[in-house]
């Protein structure tokens, strides 16, 4: 994935984690973070010079509480082996100071010479970042020019706090807001007279306000178009940027990487927002509504041109809700409309009366085929890593030779088969039905589900109308506020937020909120659809029922024809198998598929497993790819982000010196694919020892499919840098696990004899269909 050249650290075993970077570069943080603060004011960054600092003060660890508890589990009965003692574990491990577990040889920024940006080890009359007292001319970025000794005060020139652009050219106090280019515009108030403070909500109106002319939010395009909006509102486009979990990632790597994978990850979340200038770092809360749309309506249908694989960077025409957009059919239909707005009552210019309407829809049939779909869908780095490839999976594929697309899988009328398309209105304007063409569902069903408060997701023209998303975030779903269970018991001092103080105002909020369950609901009907047409579980096989133990086998099929499975970030893709072998007594003989008390299943990411309180699942079953990454000396090591632990002072993500043909890689990573080619299928095989068995049984054995957006490791190499609406990471792990769903489940008995010829497999309850739906373990 990113590859970072340069040396690499060499010690095997050690976890991914994020506190070494940002404990060790915690000052050369400081200098990039006061850089930030001249360049923009976003997202609350402050800028802090004290004259009588000699050293960026280190970076504390992240607090317990930070991290997630879960409980532990006795393990008298355990048959994984050993299990944590001690109860509540955390999701990082603590080392006995409270900070992260921590490898002393995992230092990315040191490697013990005395080459360290950050390190004192320097010649004679070297100043480095931060010069010493009397230092020579002052070239450095937070100090003056001169030789006045700490404390006199004598800073006169080339520091970026004194005699730079937020100064304007002479020696004056550092008042970044005073007489430099981030000074206040004259306001024309007569003399004496104050401006008016404006309140956040008046300066994001007045921002958001022309923006609003560039890209039109899906609420308005909902006015004519409610079923592709619905449908839209609750899918994975529409949870594109507002996922805390992406999020957090992106902003990781990119710590990871001094900043310099930009607006990689982003920019295919995101279009609206990076065509816009916005900072990769900002909060969804601060961003344009547009903005946090995600793949919103105008990322398609504002779209002139067939760009093919850019890994998501697509410039959007601008204009405002009256602009041409971009469609299949061209324009026939909207003619139509406009020649009839007595009955339809459309208006297609600012400022007239009536309901407004786009001038123009132009034909881009570009819509209608694969490569469209390619635009995003192939994800290559700019070192040649290929992290996504579902397009170039499908383009291999017999859907591609016998013209089956993208778009009939995945926007007809069942999810994940290429079923035919319903007929019906394409718009709904005043009233008044279009003609019936052919209609696309706009879901665009996945394996991703929404871990934020309802109130934020799924998008909803009234829930935006009525309160702002924090004032969402502060309403207690679960507590019923708005509900008469809740209303009929609460004290009347119960603390309310101040948005919230209104008893109409709960209960108004409450059925909107009842109107987001019920999409969520459909939406995780057809997110089954989709992932049961993709993966299929065969009946379970015994072949060894005997003195020696119990062997079985269990198939997983591919049912699709179109690309892999699981397909696109497989490598954060969670498909596992669960199974279990209970005696007569309901007594657990064997397991695997398990979780640790952090909900991670027992692989070489766990940190129970790493840290040897847990055996290895040797049986696991998984679907999910693994990124893998060059050793110093040659080997290789399984890591969660694909970034290499370097020694570089300079952990620069930079494009391949070398042609990557040859490899088809990056030489410094790769990825190590677990999927299943289109129609094929794996073989799970398992096998209890005799010594586990307690009888001739009956023995029941149980396998279930399971299906997680992410695993919680995942969380665990991320949450360094928080996740976005105030969650914890406890909240976003338990979350992740709570949403996993069980596709689809098995069941057979088995009876053992002393002799083999005489043992009996009988199946049992074939597929369950409603087999624990969004049940998390």
């Amino acid at each position: 994935m990113f590859y970072i050249r340069g040396i690499f650290c060499s010690t095997l075993g050690s976890p991914l984690r994020l506190s070494g970077l940002l404990a060790a570069g915690s000052a050369l943080v400081a200098v990039g973070s006061a850089l930030a603060a001249v360049g923009t004011l976003v997202g609350g960054l402050s800028l802090v010079a004290a004259a009588d600092t000699e050293a960026a003060p280190p970076r504390t660890a992240i607090p317990a509480e930070a991290a997630i508890p879960r409980e532990g589990t006795p393990g008298s009965a355990d048959p994984r082996g050993a299990a944590p003692a001690g109860g509540a574990r955390l999701l990082l491990a603590q080392a006995s100071g409270g900070g992260l577990l921590t490898d002393s040889g995992d230092d990315l920024l040191t490697d013990g010479g005395g080459d360290d940006l950050l390190s004192g080890d320097q010649p004679a009359g070297d100043d480095g970042l931060l010069p010493a007292t009397g230092a020579g001319t002052g070239d450095d970025l937070l100090g003056g020019q001169g030789g006045g000794n700490e404390g006199q005060g004598g800073a006169q020139g080339g520091g970026l706090l004194s005699n730079d652009l937020t100064t304007g050219g002479e020696a004056k106090p550092d008042n970044l807001l005073q007489n430099d280019l981030l000074a206040p515009a004259d306001t024309g108030a007569a003399p004496g007279e104050t401006e008016p403070e404006k309140t956040p909500a008046q300066m994001h109106a007045e921002l958001f306000a022309a923006t609003g002319d560039l890209y039109p939010s899906a609420n308005q395009c909902a006015t004519c178009h409610p079923r592709q909006y619905e449908q839209w509102s609750v899918s994975q486009h529409a949870y594109a940027q507002l996922s805390p979990v992406y999020m957090a990632m992106q902003m990781a790597i990119n710590a990871k990487l001094a900043g310099t994978d930009g607006d990689f990850c982003i920019r295919c979340h995101n279009q609206v927002g990076m065509n816009l200038g916005e900072s990769v770092y900002v909060s969804n809360l601060d961003r344009h509504p547009t903005s946090r749309e995600g793949i919103t309506c105008v990322v398609c249908h504002r779209v002139a041109h067939d760009y093919g694989k850019v890994s998501g960077r697509l410039p959007l025409k601008q204009g405002d809700l009256f602009s041409p957009v971009y469609g299949p059919t061209g324009d026939s239909e909207l003619k139509r409309v406009l020649a009839s707005p007595e009955q339809y009552r459309v208006v297609t210019k600012r400022g007239e009366s009536g309901r407004g309407i786009h001038q123009d829809v132009k034909r881009f049939f570009a819509l209608t085929r694969p490569t469209f779909c390619g635009a995003c869908h192939d994800v290559t780095l700019f070192n040649g890593f290929r992290l996504e490839e579902a397009f170039s999976e499908y383009r291999r594929t017999e859907s591609a030779a016998t013209g089956v697309t993208c778009q009939d899988c995945h926007m007809g009328k069942e999810q994940g088969v290429a079923s035919g398309y319903d007929e019906g209105p394409a718009a709904t304007v005043g009233g008044v039905p279009t003609r019936p063409r052919k209609l696309t569902n706009h879901y665009f069903a996945g394996p991703d589900y929404s871990i934020v408060h309802p109130g934020i997701f799924p998008h909803n023209v009234e829930a935006a109308a009525f309160k702002p998303l924090r004032d969402w975030l502060r309403f207690d779903v679960d507590s019923g506020w708005g509900t008469d269970a809740f209303e009929n018991g609460a004290a009347l001092d119960h603390p309310y937020p101040d948005a919230w103080l209104a008893i109409d105002d709960r209960y108004d909020a409450r059925k909107i909120l009842d109107e987001q369950q019920r999409r969520l609901a459909w939406a995780q009907q057809q997110r089954l659809e989709v992932l049961r047409n993709g993966f299929k579980l065969g009946e379970i096989r015994v072949v060894e029922a005997d003195a020696d133990g119990l062997g079985f086998q269990v198939e997983v099929r591919n049912g699709t024809a179109g690309h892999a499975v699981p397909t696109g970030f497989d490598a954060e893709r969670l498909i596992f198998l669960e199974v279990e072998v209970r005696d007569a007594d309901g007594k657990l003989v064997y397991v695997s598929g398990d979780r640790d008390p952090n909900g991670d299943v027992r692989d070489a990411h766990s940190l129970y497993v790493h840290d040897g309180e847990l055996p290895l699942d040797e049986d696991l079953f998984s679907l999910q790819s693994r990124f893998l990454v060059r050793m110093q000396r040659g080997g290789e090591r399984e890591e969660v982000l694909a970034l290499n632990h370097s020694f570089s002072p300079q952990p620069f993500v930079r494009p391949e010196a070398r042609a990557t043909t040859i490899y088809g890689r990056p030489r410094g990573a790769r990825k190590q694919k677990m999927t299943i080619e289109p129609l094929g299928s794996r073989t799970a095989s398992y096998r209890v020892p005799a010594g586990s068995l307690s009888g001739a049984g009956p023995y029941r054995i149980s396998v279930r499919l399971v299906s997680q957006m992410v695993p919680v490791n995942l969380v665990a190499a991320i949450q360094g840098v928080g996740f976005d609406y105030g969650m914890s990471s406890k909240q976003v792990a338990d979350r992740v696990v709570a949403g996993a769903s069980t596709l689809w489940t098995r069941e057979a008995t088995v009876e053992i004899e002393g002799r083999p010829e005489r043992s009996a497999a009988r199946p049992r309850a074939e597929q369950s269909a409603s087999s624990l739906q969004g049940e998390g373990r």
